[in-house]
């Protein structure tokens, strides 16, 4: 039987409880833990000396049982220690059962696998993975132990123990969906081997290479895994090709009335992705583009250029944006640009009373507002639209992609769909915009404006706390304005970070003669805008805050940044929390503070803020160094949780991927959906966005 449609019962120990603990994983059928692929693998070939043991160090370790008992420290725990000659080490088990300590008697010999740390007395293991060995049995593994991905009461044991039995009972019957023609190409092998090979790496296998992700048995599933993702985004593309949209005619008065008015002028850059843009808005089918550009590149002034074009053609526009204070600074934008040219534009936010709320919808309903900016609002089931025919998102990966389906859907009369414009600040490498956007058109404003200065970034150590205050004085008391941004708003034991609230506490103390506000995520909605408006208009000179100004508004006279913990921060986050200064025509700095010693990881990310402010190779390196799901937020972007491919480490799969994707679409239609759903499952309606 194909193990797709065989429930994940029909294997040995699962029950309705194991069965909705693995449906938390996507794990509701045979096929689903075959694929459910490890992430990592533990090298228990060897067995360490107890005596040998550092603290940190992961490791298998044997030995025979010397005591075991119940012992009452604070709290209640079972303690077994054992020795292997070379010395003794305790396995400390908090949640056990009284069967459990029954079993854990003197003189059984156990194989243990856990990190070593150092406790009260000697070291110990905490609840490290064990079994029971007999007495002519090995001590240590012969081949690599594979770890999953897991959900709360489901263990590694258990995940190995049902792969194990899949793919003794089915792996001979899954099936081969990549055609031979392309297998052989690229010297991929059978799907049923690679399942095999990295459940159960065979024994003498070259073990570095399947650490690191490149053994051949894993690039046949990575392989298949991005072929999947790249025939959902084309599948998805073609779907919507067949889309109606307005077919907008622009006689080009609202465009050039707007361009002539703007007190710069349009960068090459943004010229040429106005031009696409006004292509893209001439065609049958809806557009689906996405506008990259750093911090500053003037990706507002293009959406508005949108705007004019679909005003031209007898169009409403709306633009949403993740925050109220970055929709109010988008609402201001607009008005100052299209009320002179007699163009009717309001905000449609949470904040708006009833009556005024009444009348926006009123007068949109009537067709007698042209532009409507707003939040989340505006895909309230009461907000209608008479004729929407352009839908800007910003900052599109900071909204749940139903949300942003919604407003799609709302603006659908009579089977045709508003053309949208996403814009973002967050520029995504080649290779992942390649394959995460494959079913949208992208475009990058890679040039900032004349007169942009770059911001001097320096790294300095907490232990010149004080001098960086004095900087901070000093600057503030010349006339200009201070952020300090700290990640955390509550003292967290983990992490032992600086508080926004204790610091702004104490910069009042040491600055008294300074204006300081205090802007953080907990804050109501409304008082956080007030702080924030009153920093915009210079009624502050240091505003301390907590990344919500990541994406914020603009401050011409903000031209020093101090950031806490910077080591603690995302290199992308490091970015737009940088393009928050440097805006005005001042020189401008910012400062990112550290607690040493630094990690390698941490000194690799600091060095690349201090060796470029561009944005796309801040992205490149932050993608090397993080990962795509992390960099960009897996889950509202709809990117797949890839479960073996790696962006960076496979990107030199990806032109073949594609070509396969093609022969697939044209040679092999009926391939398509059993890939898709062997891979995506679900996950592929986020892209319909």
């Amino acid at each position: 039987m194909n193990p797709e449609s065989l429930p994940v019962t029909v294997l040995k120990g699962v029950g309705p409880r194991l069965q909705a603990r693995l449906a938390r994983l996507q794990i509701h059928t045979v096929q689903d833990i075959l694929f459910h692929l490890p992430h990592r693998y533990q090298d228990r070939t060897r067995v360490a000396p107890i005596g040998g043991l550092r603290p940190g160090e992961e490791a298998v370790i044997s030995g025979v049982i010397e005591l075991s008992d119940v012992v009452y420290r604070g709290r209640r725990s079972l303690i077994v220690r054992i020795s292997d000659g070379s010395g003794h080490l305790s396995l400390r088990f908090f949640h056990f059962s009284a069967a459990q300590q029954k079993q854990l008697q003197r003189g059984r010999r156990l194989r243990c696998y856990g990190v070593a740390r150092p406790g009260r007395d000697g070291m110990e293991m905490i609840h490290p993975e064990y079994e029971y060995l007999l007495e002519d049995e090995p001590a240590v593994e012969d081949r690599l132990t594979p770890v999953y991905p897991l959900t709360e009461g489901v263990h590694q044991l258990t995940l190995r123990k049902l792969a194990r039995q899949a793919l003794e009972r089915y792996a001979g019957e899954i099936p081969e969906w990549l055609p031979e023609s392309v297998r052989e190409e690229h010297g991929l092998c059978p799907i049923g081997e690679a399942l095999n090979g990295v459940h159960r790496p065979p024994p003498g296998e070259d073990v570095g290479r399947l650490l690191e992700g490149k053994h051949p048995l894993q690039a046949r599933l990575a392989f298949e895994e991005l072929l999947a993702t790249q025939l959902s985004l084309e599948r998805l593309r073609a779907e919507k090709q067949k889309q109606e949209a307005p077919v907008f005619k622009m006689d080009g008065g609202v465009y050039r009335s707007l361009v002539q008015g703007l007190p710069f002028a349009l960068t090459g850059a943004q010229q040429r992705v106005v031009a696409e843009i006004r292509e893209d808005l001439m065609q049958r089918h809806p557009m689906q583009r996405l506008v990259q550009g750093d911090v500053g590149s003037g990706k507002t002034v293009v959406a508005a250029i949108a705007a004019a074009f679909a005003m031209e053609a007898g169009y409403q526009v709306a633009v949403m944006a993740p925050t109220e204070l970055l929709a109010e600074q988008h609402l201001k934008n607009f008005r100052d640009w299209f009320q002179p040219l007699g163009r009717q534009v309001l905000g449609l936010s949470g904040k708006l009373g009833t009556r005024a709320r009444r009348q926006t919808l009123e007068l949109l309903a009537r067709h007698e507002l042209d532009l409507v900016v707003g939040t989340h609002a505006l895909f309230q089931e009461e907000v209608a639209f008479a004729r929407l025919g352009l839908l800007v998102v910003d900052e599109q990966h900071r909204f749940g992609v139903h949300q942003r389906l919604a407003l799609r859907e709302k603006g659908t009369q009579g089977g045709v769909y508003p053309h949208q414009l996403i814009m973002t600040a967050t520029p995504i490498p080649r290779t992942l915009a390649q394959t995460v956007y494959a079913d949208l058109n992208v475009s990058v404003i890679d040039e900032l404006p004349p007169g942009r200065r770059p911001v001097q970034t320096v790294a300095i150590p907490a232990t010149r706390r004080a001098e960086v205050v004095q900087r901070v004085h000093a600057a503030c008391r010349e006339g200009r304005q201070a952020y300090w941004v700290c990640p955390l708003i509550e003292e967290s034991e983990a992490l032992q970070l600086q508080t926004a609230v204790d610091t702004e506490a104490a910069l009042r103390q040491a600055l008294p003669d300074l204006r300081i506000g205090l802007a953080h995520g907990r804050m109501k909605a409304r008082e956080k805008d007030r702080i924030m408006a009153e920093f915009k208009a210079g009624a502050l000179d240091l505003l301390v805050a907590t990344t919500v100004i990541e994406v914020g508004v603009d401050v011409p006279r903000a031209s020093l940044m101090i950031i806490e913990n910077a080591e603690r921060l995302g290199l992308s986050q490091l970015h737009q929390l940088r393009g928050r200064v440097g805006r005005g025509s001042e020189r401008s700095s910012c400062l990112l503070m550290y607690q040493p010693p630094l990690s390698p990881y941490a000194r690799r990310r600091l060095a690349a803020m201090r060796e470029t402010s561009d944005g796309f190779e801040i992205a490149r390196r932050d993608l090397e160094l993080r990962g795509p799901g992390e960099m960009l937020g897996t889950r509202q972007t709809g990117l797949p949780r890839f479960r073996m491919a790696d962006l960076i480490r496979d990107q030199h799969l990806i032109p073949a991927v594609q070509a396969a994707a093609r022969r697939i679409l044209q040679q092999h239609p009926d391939h398509i959906e059993p890939i898709v759903r062997r891979w995506l499952g679900r996950a592929e309606e986020y892209g319909n966005v």
